[in-house]
Order: C-alpha cells, then structure tokens, then sequence
C-alpha cells in the first residue's frame, strides 16, 4: 500500500507539466493523493472480506500467519497515510496505533504454541487494554457527536449495554469460571475483557443513536469494533467450552476489523468523526426501539428460562437485572418529562411571537374571547387597540430589515411599560400590535389608553443604527353587545378603525362605529363586483368634447369611465377607481378602456363626425406606468384601431412624477419615442416643481378646475391662471382649462390666451352614440367668442 501511493506521487510530480507556480503543483499533488486515498477506504472493505475468507478456508498454519501479518503490516501503513492526508483529530490517529499495537502483540502472545503463564497474562492484559482504548477513544467521540437529547440517547445505550452484559456474564463468563483451567490472574483478566466489551457496546449504541450525521467513517469504524467485538465473543465461545472453535475461524473477526480500521483512516471523513456534523433530519426512532425493547426482553427471558448455578450466578442475576429495571425507569420518567417539556414549549411557540415574545394573533383572540365572556358577569365593557406603525416599510427599505426587527422589538417594549399591568399587549402580524384591556368601563377609558400609546411614541426609540422616530396609527374597538358577539369582531372592528386614522393622516385614533362597518361593507362589495365587471361589460367609456376656442372646432375628447351594475346600481368613479388600483385591477380595465376609446374615435373619423386630426385623451394611473408591458399595451391598441400614435394623449397626475420617478420616467420616454403625447391633468393641485416639467416628457398641461371656478371673479385666481399659461408658454407646452361652465369663465380664458377648453359649458360627457349629435350642435355654434356680450 505504502509503494501504491509513493508511486502516485512520484508519477504526478514528473509527468506534470511546467505550471505557473509551485503553489499549483504542490496543491494538484494533494488533490490527486487525497483521490486516491479515498478510493483505497473502498479497496480495504473489499479485503476486509477476502483476507477474512482466506483465513477461514485458507490452508491454516503458516499461511494464516501470513495473511495475519500483512493484515498487521498495512494498517500501521493505512494509520500514517490516512493521518498525514485526512487530518484527523490527532487524539484519533493516536489511539489507533496504540490499539492496533496492543491487538497485534495480544495475539502474537496468543499464538504461540506453548504458551506460559507470563505470556498468558500478557496476552490477557493487551486484550483488555485494547478494550479499555476502545472505550476512552469511543467516550471522546460521543462527547463531541451525541446531539441535542444527550439524556435518552445515554439511558437507551444503557439499557443495550445492561443488557448484553447480562448475556455475556450467563453465556460465557459464568461457564468460564467454572471450567477454566487458568490461574486466578488469567481468569479476572479475561472476564474482565468480555465485561468491557458491554461498555464498548454501550458508547457504540451512544455513537449510533446520537443526532449527528453518520458518515462513512462512522459506519466503518463501528463495523471494524462490530468485527472485533465478534473475535472476542468467539474466543469466549472456546474458553466457555461451549463449542471448540478453530484458530482460524476465531481470529478471522480480527483480521477483517485490521483492514476495516485501515479503510476508516483512509476516507476523507474521518477527519470529521470527532466533529458535531449536521444534524440528521430523520432520527433512528425504530432502530433504537428495536434495539432498546430486544436487550430489556431477552434478559428477562434468559432469566425465567434458566436457573442460577450458584450463589454467585444468582446474585450477578439479581443485581444486573436490578440495574436494568433501574435504567429502564429512569428512561421512562425522563422520556414523560421530555415529552411534557416539549409540549409546553409547543404550545408556547404556537402562542408567542417568536421575535417580540408577545401573544400572537391565536393566543390574543383567547383573551379577548375570555374578556367578552366575562364582561356579561362583571359589567366591564373591554377595549381593543389595533396599532400599526405608521410607513414601518420605509425603515426596512431605508435600514434593512434588521433594523425593522429591531424596531419592532422596541416598539413591544415601549408598549409594556407606557401601558397598565391590567392590559394584555400582542403583535399579530408584521407591524401590527393589539393592546386588550378587559377592564375598561367605556369609550373615555379607552381614548385615554389610546393618548397613552400615542403619547409613548413622542420619544425616539433608541437603536443600533441609531435614533428612530415612529408615529402609530390606532383604531379603537369598545365592546357593544349590539354590534361584537366574538372575538374576531371586535378584533375586526378595531382594525377598520385603524384604517380610518390612517386615511385621516395617520399618527392619530380613529373609534369604530357603525357607520365605519358599512363603508367597510361597501368597499368590499365594489371590490368583489369590480372583479368581474369587465367580463360582464358593465364598464363603459363616455366622452367630453374638447374645443379651440378660437376656431369653434372639436379638436379632441377625452374618455371618461363610468360602471353601471346589473342591477341597475350606478358606482362613481371616485368610489371604484381607487379600489381599482389599490388592488391592481386597474391595469386590464386601463387596456380595455385604451382600446376602447381609441376605436371610438376610428369610427367617428371614418363616419366623418369629427375632424381627422382629432385626438383622443385617456387617463392613465401610476400602477399602470408601473407595468412593465404597458408600452406594448399601447402599441397594439394604437394597431388595432389603426390610429397614429400622435392622436393619442396619455393623461397623468403630477404625483406620478413624485412617486417612483424613475420608473415613470423610463415608461413615459418610451411612450414619446412612439409619438404619443403626454398631458399632466388637474396641473397645480400637487407638488410638481419645474425641474420635473423639464425632465419628464410632458407636452400638455390642464389646469384644475379649482382655478377655472373663480377665474372671472377672483383677481388672484386669474393671477395664477395667467402665471400657469405664461410658465406653459415658455416651455413651449400645449394648454386646456378643465371645468369650464360659465360664460364669463370661457371669456376670461380667451382673454389670457387660452385656446382649449372642456367642460359642462361645451358638453357633459357623452355616450359614442350620441357623440355625432353632439358635434353637430357645437359646430353650429361657431367661433366661442361670439358669445362675448356687446358693449
């Protein structure tokens, strides 16, 4: 073996070609070796086998010895290759040559023909030290890979150990006792090293049953103690004068464990045995139940079917037995200890907020729950906090969520100590809390608990990123017979409270009432409907003239969605266009209604009712920029209705250019590469600067209709109209005033040079069908200044 791997080394350093460091070649040495180490571990089982057969059938006499031999010869060999490769624990690779020394000169001594007394007790005694090597190196192993329940893994290896010291002490050692022939010395010796070999068996079971992955070096290492503690159980056999057993079957067990102790020190692994390697996900429960339930019965069984030979016999009976009961039910008693603790901590985890260590959502409904049944008893009226920290997303996005965690951890502790002992405090999900007081006796207690949980937010919450300060939006739920029967309601209503201070600006409180639950109501029933509206083509589009004042023309329109139910029921579209795009339905109901309007407008080209230069403005929300095929959208809508994409407006609000600019940016770019103009609409009811203006690709502004309402009456609001033309005039931007319905309101714009209008004045919004009536009546009237009164 020793020349196999010199050669390896010696074929890879010369037959390697110049590389561009030594560093490479000393590493690609190595890596080779370390592959051919471990395809040896593989060889060695192999003639684990053979070399074991060969003993056994082989021609005995000195061809045993032979074969003896090279097995002694290649383990010394294995120990110091496998150690200068693999790396093991140097306290592994120690033992085992100590070991293996011992075990070869114990049956050097053995073999002899004539063997003397010394010779016997010297042989004995290497026998039993091997034994005693085996338990120190197994004790060091187990240590470091027993697990996580170290108490019932010990008792089971315990009970199996009990067990198999009963077995050995009536099948070999009490029989060899009795009939040895050898001195005193000899004798202890030799009872002595079947004694151990129940300990052995005991630390193996401790190796196997612990929680740690067993890797092929553990495997190999309990087969090649398995092997030997089968070589002694056969030299028991011989000595207990229960069968007479050929050398050479007797040793066979010995020669197989050399060559399985060579191939544990060749594999890679076992520089990891007296490791705690990952857990194994599936524990060996039926092997050790097996193993566990065999060594207490066949004790028991052995010992109601024999009967002692002496006084001795009888009391080693007694006592093993009495030790096994005693183990047995301390495992028993540990195992229900373990199981109630496990329990409880199931029950615990269940019920607790793993980060917080508050009640979670389960556990607060019980004592809500408890407080409401109690309540018809003590008079109380409980209360119910929902908190939620209010824009928490922007601390994750800006700090990491670390800092989220953190921060809600102080938020929990902050809510403890702002609040009475009597209050129950819980988080029931991400940056929700629930604060349950029972007994409050009406709502100005509860408003008072609620300042309280306000008033403990006034101070930064102190964090290792540094200092935070948080706001909390809080709904508040007083228990009503009337309108709370359960838990989850009052729960419930707690939390529509809180979305009702959030919508109020947050960082307020917000009392539930009825009115709150049939809003509540409502919404979920628009949003339920609104789901299957387009499907039941209860959507559809209307259409505002748009004129030059000027001329008289219609030179536009602009499309308007409304939404009548099957039942008749009209919704506005105040009410379903922001359910719309909170929930993200926004975004085909927009394809539709781009296509849609766009169609119209085909068709009234080709019928000739409007000009063919008129364009056809569509509203457009922020979640629809955000969707990543919406310039495609928009391309095939502008295909399918075969209309030029400079004859279509996209119209948006000036908060598109607050919130995620950059994205808009990117869509709105695109949409103008194309040709499509962009309009911002109700222009100076948001926060919009100048930069932005530059920035984004906008070609139209439409002023508010807020500024449009006192246009002819108010000088400051002609002061702002006339600012607003001008600044849009200088950046070279196309100008429509919105909400036009008086006269004098169309004179005012003609005056300051406002050449666009629409509004109730010129039309309501009509339906496609009426659309050419429409035109005609407006083209009858001519040129909008003609209406001017003369002076």
């Amino acid at each position: 073996m020793g020349g196999f791997f010199l050669d390896v080394v010696i074929r890879r350093i010369w037959d390697s070609k110049p590389r561009p460091s030594k560093v490479y070649d000393i590493c690609s040495t190595v890596f080779v070796m370390s592959k051919a180490v471990s395809r040896a571990a593989w060889v060695m089982i192999g003639l684990a086998f053979v070399a074991s057969g060969l003993h056994i059938f082989g021609l005995g006499g000195d061809s045993n010895e032979l074969i003896y031999q090279i097995a002694a010869a290649q383990v010394f060999v294995a120990v110091i290759i496998g150690s200068a490769v693999n790396k093991p624990d140097r306290r592994v690779w120690l033992m085992l040559t100590l070991l293996i020394a011992c075990l070869i000169v114990a049956q050097i001594f053995d073999n002899r023909d004539s063997r003397s007394t010394s010779a016997q007790i010297v042989s004995e005694a290497l026998f039993l030290a091997v034994q005693l090597i085996l338990v120190v190196g197994l004790f060091v192993t187990v240590q470091r890979r027993i697990g996580r329940d170290p108490i019932n893994v010990v008792f089971d290896s315990l009970i199996i150990g009990l067990g198999s010291w009963f077995l050995i002490w009536v099948v070999f050692l009490n029989p060899a006792r009795t009939i040895s022939s050898d001195i005193v010395s000899v004798t202890a010796l030799r009872g002595a090293t079947l004694a151990s070999s129940a300990v052995v068996i005991f630390m193996l079971a401790t190796l196997l049953f612990g929680d740690a992955e067993r890797t092929p070096s553990v495997w190999l290492a309990s087969s090649a103690i398995f092997a030997s503690l089968i070589g002694d159980l056969l030299y028991a056999t011989n000595s207990s004068g229960r069968m007479d057993l050929s050398t050479q079957i007797s040793n066979a067990p010995f020669v197989a464990s050399l060559f399985l102790v060579s191939a544990t020190v060749l594999h890679p692994s076992i520089s990891t045995l007296t490791l705690h390697t990952a857990g194994r996900l599936k524990q060996p429960l039926l092997s050790r139940l097996v193993l566990t339930t065999g060594a207490l019965v066949v004790p028991v069984v052995v010992l109601a079917l024999t009967n002692p030979t002496n006084d001795t016999d009888r009391t080693v009976r007694a006592v093993s037995i009495f030790i096994l009961a005693i183990a047995v039910t301390a495992r028993v008693v540990f195992a229900v200890r373990a199981n109630a603790s496990l329990q409880a901590r199931l029950i615990d985890s269940a019920q607790t907020d793993a980060l917080t260590n508050l009640p979670n959502r389960g556990l607060m409904i019980e004592h809500v729950g408890a407080a409401i049944a109690n309540s018809k008893f003590n008079g109380n009226a409980p209360t119910v906090l929902f908190i939620d920290v209010d824009r928490f997303k922007n601390i994750n996005d800006s700090l990491g969520h670390s800092a989220g965690d953190d921060v809600l951890v102080s938020v929990a502790q902050r809510l403890r100590v702002a609040l009475p002992e009597r209050c129950v405090v819980g988080r029931i999900s991400g940056d929700e809390f629930v604060v349950l007081d029972a007994k409050s006796k009406n709502q100005s207690d509860a408003v008072l608990l609620a300042d309280m949980v306000l008033e403990s937010f006034h101070e930064p919450l102190a964090l290792r990123q540094g200092d935070v300060f948080v706001s909390a939006s809080i709904g508040v739920a007083v228990f009503d017979q009337e309108m709370t029967t359960t838990a989850d309601d009052l729960l419930r209503h707690a939390d529509t409270a809180m979305y009702r201070a959030k919508d109020a600006g947050r960082n307020c409180v917000a009392i539930f009432d009825q009115s709150m639950l049939e809003r509540v109501n409502q919404r979920l029933a628009v949003e339920t409907a609104l789901y299957r509206a387009l499907e039941r083509r209860e959507l559809r589009l209307v259409h505002q003239p748009i004129i030059d004042i000027d001329l008289g023309d219609v030179i536009g329109f602009e499309a308007l969605m409304r939404w009548e139910m099957e039942d008749g029921t009209s919704v506005s579209p105040a009410e379903f266009i922001p359910i719309a795009e909170e929930t993200g339905i926004i975004v085909p109901i927009g394809s539709w209604a781009l296509l849609e309007a766009l169609t119209h407008l085909r068709g009234w080209i080709n019928q000739g009712i409007c000009r063919r230069d008129a364009t056809m403005s569509v509203n457009v929300s922020p979640r629809q920029l955000h969707d990543p095929n919406f310039v495609a959208v928009v391309n095939e809508a502008l295909m399918r209705s075969r209309m030029p994409a400079d004859q279509l407006w996209i119209e948006v609000t000036e908060g598109v250019m607050i919130t995620q600019p950059e994205q808009a940016l990117d869509t709105l770019r695109r949409l103008s590469d194309i040709g499509v103009r962009v309009a911002i609409d109700d222009f100076g009811t948001g926060y919009s600067s100048l930069s932005f203006l530059q920035r984004f690709p906008i070609h139209r502004l439409k002023i508010d209709r807020s500024f449009i309402n006192e246009l002819a009456s108010d000088a400051n609001a002609r002061s702002l109209v006339k600012t607003i033309i001008a600044m849009a005039n200088s950046l070279g931007l196309d100008v429509v005033a919105e909400g036009v319905e008086t006269v004098e309101q169309l004179h005012a714009l003609g005056d300051l040079h406002c050449s666009k209008a629409q509004g109730y004045l010129i039309s309501h919004p009509v339906t496609p069908e009426t659309m050419a009536s429409t035109v005609a009546g407006l083209d009858k009237i001519g040129k909008w200044p003609r209406l001017r009164p003369l002076k």
